[in-house]
């Protein structure tokens, strides 16, 4: 079998409940303590790396839109490094992206199976290591997926224990995360219960646990400095080495614990803590018998302490012993080293630097601890550096290479990664000849050879993989806010920067796209500026050359009443397809930016991917506007007034793909009453929306040629199979009198109608009829006879009302008719915008939503 052939599935969980109880209020939930999702994932993921002796795991989770992998957690990795994978979308080709789509474990071994199956993730993290992928799933669907990373200088996982470390890990978090989910305020039922598990934040670290250290043993003694009395709690006698029944607490015996070249230590504390008030580190050894092996040993121990008064006329001494043979001693030989040492944590931050490190970075500890190395001084911010960094951290192997330091010199670089962190070393190297800064060492002698590491590419790898990315997630944005989105969530983190501005030209003027990151309202005095105005972004696009500032400096000598952001770097990047101006593209730094040749060349790159795709976006939105006239002339513009009844329409286009469809309603005045009418046809097209216009002019001229309901519905299901058109469609039609009240209606495959009395009680009207419109020709449609009491209220709708991403339809019918119920609005049209408020303020619809509201009686108005 391959290695790199996807594990077997584990068992699909049995059947689980919904979240919540009828009975639970929804103040009894808020009145508990929200989970965060975060937290619940954690402790499997960390359990699976250890299980599997890997050193990172990740979790990603679906995005709410339902068309991305968000980065979730992260440990043993530093986030900083994974920054350009924290949202991946579905369908890109990453081994992440199929675990979820296909639901399937994937266990990649080494680089090979890596390059085998995913090019594209190759190029991006040119590294060997070995990665698992186990999908999370929740009630059968999947949500995210489990990721561990693995060294490949171990030996080799077999693949049927990595599927058993998987499966199990995939078991534990699945029940972890049912359990949150029933515990979060929701829809209810058996297929709601992975409706919350999504994610749109940024990653959180979680740190592997790090092996027990020593612990450090204090002491906490009294030294009374007048009569030399000391009295001390069990620690403080254990590092003297003496028990609390033989100790009398003399000065005699304390000297006599302590080694005899160190008594003047013990002496001068006494001296310093009578002058000063305190003691301050005096370290002493004590003898360390505890061996009980008759050989002499001495333990270094620390005094700390402040002079207090006590009763009567007495100085006391009131302090600390301290073990000192531990953290103090290695920091002290770290500092004795003739080379820099410094320690970065899980997350790539600066623990640690002894002083020859500092004198190396000329740098002040306070300026690096907590913070990257290449934040902290800028002339290691160049992504060939990071580059190195992650080898390290991803292969788990050492590597070195050069640094053209701030002064001009030269330093070498070691660095020694593990689980928990990386340790560096860094010194004063004499550059080869051709040397270029992230170049791998070349071992420099015995006395400084340093283990060094071909195995990183050239750091235009990383830049290869963000214009494959790019180009991979703009195939799928269609409009020109899918695009402008997905520049934007591309380009920020790909390269760090803060603000991000897209404009186009229309018109001969620039108009702003998106932007993200500026102070409010900074970009209005720049909208709709001439194409001959003296600005950055304006001349990259004329002139079609990219336009880059590393300082405020630069910018202002370029541009001197240009009115600057509080950002620190610019790009100005021209938008050119096919040799056609489009807009301009401005990216922000908040600190000073070098831009290498590297970075340059993939700004340029991406800036062109961006360009053709906001072109063809342009000409698809030109299409949908076409379409979705022709759409909203099918509709009716204006609904009849109706004695005894007041009616409401609405029709929201989905805002996927073309943006239109088949939605339709309609009120048409019949021989016996009226008619009130809404359908749906498949698909979201022009040949949807044509179809459509023939169902409702079919519709409207069967009900006002007198025909009963049956007789409309069968006939117009006979039309549309006669259209030959391979589409279906559904509709619901009710014929109302308006003077009884009494009501035929026919459901062809449509949602149920809602219907709520005057007394407030909501139900969903349950009727018979499921087969659509154009399945079977001859198909007989039964009719349902209801009375509707002055006051009520009815409500038809299609599916795009109540179907949501990751949900169910009954379960958004049943939001609905709780909105219904709940409501009581000053008229229909305000009842209707009530009910499509949720789906107006989504920016996503995968589909269009139609409602036709109609209350009966003269006091109809709810």
């Amino acid at each position: 079998m391959d290695e790199a052939a996807a594990v077997p599935r584990g068992e699909r969980p049995a059947g689980v409940r919904g979240r919540g109880t009828d009975g639970e209020s929804g103040a009894g939930r808020a009145a508990q303590a929200a989970p965060r999702i975060e937290d619940v994932i954690a402790e499997p993921v960390v359990a699976a790396v250890r299980a599997m002796q890997g050193y990172g795991g990740l979790v990603y989770l679906r995005s709410r839109d339902r068309r991305s992998l968000v980065l979730c957690v992260v440990c043993g990795v530093p986030r900083s490094l994974l920054k350009s994978w924290w949202r991946v979308p579905v369908g890109g080709g990453l081994p992440m992206s199929e675990a979820y789509r296909r639901v399937e474990s994937l266990w990649l071994p080494d680089e090979a199976a890596t390059m085998l199956r995913f090019p594209q993730f190759t190029a991006a993290l040119p590294y060997p290591f070995a990665s698992a992928y186990q999908p999370v799933r929740v009630g059968g669907e999947a949500v995210g997926v489990l990721v561990v990373l693995r060294s490949v200088a171990r030996e080799r996982m077999d693949e049927r224990a990595v599927g058993v470390v998987l499966h199990d890990a995939g078991r534990d978090m699945e029940r972890r995360l049912t359990e949150f989910a029933r515990r979060m305020p929701g829809p209810t039922g058996p297929d709601a219960v992975a409706y919350g598990i999504d994610y749109d934040d940024q990653p959180v670290g979680v740190q592997l646990p790090t092996p027990p250290a020593r612990a450090v043993s204090v002491g906490m003694v009294e030294w009374d400095l007048d009569s030399d009395r000391w009295s001390g709690d069990d620690d403080a006698l254990s590092l003297l080495g003496v028990s609390r029944d033989g100790f009398g607490g003399t000065m005699a015996e304390v000297e006599a614990r302590v080694s005899p070249d160190d008594l003047y230590e013990l002496r001068a504390s006494r001296r310093e803590a009578a002058d000063a008030g305190q003691v301050r580190a005096r370290r002493f050894r004590v003898l360390d018998d505890r061996r009980g092996d008759g050989q002499i040993r001495y333990r270094p121990v620390e005094l700390w302490g402040h002079v207090v008064r006590a009763e009567g006329p007495g100085r006391l001494l009131v302090g600390a012993l301290v073990d000192a043979a531990g953290g103090v001693a290695a920091s002290e030989a770290a500092e004795r080293l003739p080379d820099g040492l410094f320690s970065l944590d899980q997350d790539g931050r600066v623990s640690y630097a002894n002083r020859r490190c500092l004198e190396l970075l000329g740098c002040e500890l306070d300026s690096l601890l907590g913070h990257h190395p290449w934040e902290a001084l800028t002339w290691l911010h160049d992504p060939a550096y990071e580059d190195r960094y992650r080898a390290a951290m991803l292969s788990q192997e050492t590597v070195s290479y050069l640094v053209h330091a701030a002064d001009g010199g030269w330093l070498g670089f070691v660095l020694y990664p593990g689980v928990h962190g990386l340790t560096g070393r860094v010194f004063r190297t004499d550059a080869p000849v051709g040397a270029e800064p992230g170049r791998a060492l070349a071992p420099l002698g015995p006395a400084a050879a340093a283990p060094t590491s071909e195995l990183v590419a050239a750091p235009r790898a990383g830049a290869l993989y963000h214009v494959v990315q790019m180009a991979s997630v703009l195939t799928e944005a269609v409009t020109v806010r899918d695009v402008c989105r997905a520049v934007a969530e591309q380009l920020l983190p790909a390269f760090g920067a803060q603000e991000i501005a897209l404009y186009l030209i229309r018109e001969g003027r620039m108009h702003l796209l998106w932007e993200s990151g500026y102070p409010e309202h900074f970009l209005d005095r720049f909208e709709g500026v001439p194409l001959d105005a003296n600005l950055p972004g304006v001349h990259a696009l004329t002139t079609r050359l990219p336009l880059f500032f590393e300082s405020p400096e630069a910018l202002v000598n370029a541009y001197p009443e240009l009115v600057l952001d509080p950002m620190n770097a610019w790009s100005f990047l021209p938008l050119i397809a096919s040799g056609h101006p489009v807009g301009s593209c401005i990216l922000g730094w908040s600190t000073p930016h070098r831009f290498t040749p590297e970075e340059r060349s993939a700004l340029t790159a991406l800036g062109g991917l961006a360009a053709q795709a906001m072109e063809r976006a342009r000409l698809y939105d030109a299409e949908s506007a076409v379409a979705r006239g022709l759409q909203e002339g099918l509709l009716p513009h204006r609904l009849p007034a109706i004695d005894r009844l007041l009616t409401a329409g609405r029709y929201l286009p989905g805002t996927q793909g073309m943006a239109i469809g088949g939605d339709w309603y309609d009120v048409i005045r019949t021989g016996r009453g009226v008619a009130l009418v809404i359908g749906d046809v498949e698909g979201h097209s022009v040949g949807a929306a044509a179809v459509m216009g023939q169902l409702r002019s079919a519709v409207h001229a069967f009900a006002a040629s007198g025909r009963p309901p049956q007789e409309v519905i069968t006939h117009t299901n006979r039309l549309l199979a006669e259209l030959e058109t391979d589409v279906f469609a559904t509709c619901c039609y009710i014929e109302l009198d308006p003077g009884t009240g009494r009501a035929l209606a026919v459901r062809a495959g449509h949602p149920p109608p809602l219907l709520r009395h005057p007394d407030g009680r909501t139900e969903s009207l349950d009727l018979p009829g499921e087969v659509m419109l154009g399945v079977q020709p001859d198909a007989v449609y039964p009719v349902t006879s209801l009375t509707l009491a002055p006051g009520s209220v009815l409500v038809l709708y299609t599916d795009g009302l109540v179907e949501t991403p990751g949900g169910d339809i009954e379960t958004g019918i049943e939001t609905v008719r709780r909105s219904l119920a709940d409501d009581r609005a000053a008229s229909v049209e305000e009842l209707a915008d009530r009910l499509v408020r949720t789906a107006r303020r989504t920016e996503d619809r995968p589909d269009d939503v139609a409602l036709l509201l109609t209350a009966y009686g003269w006091d109809a108005a709810p």
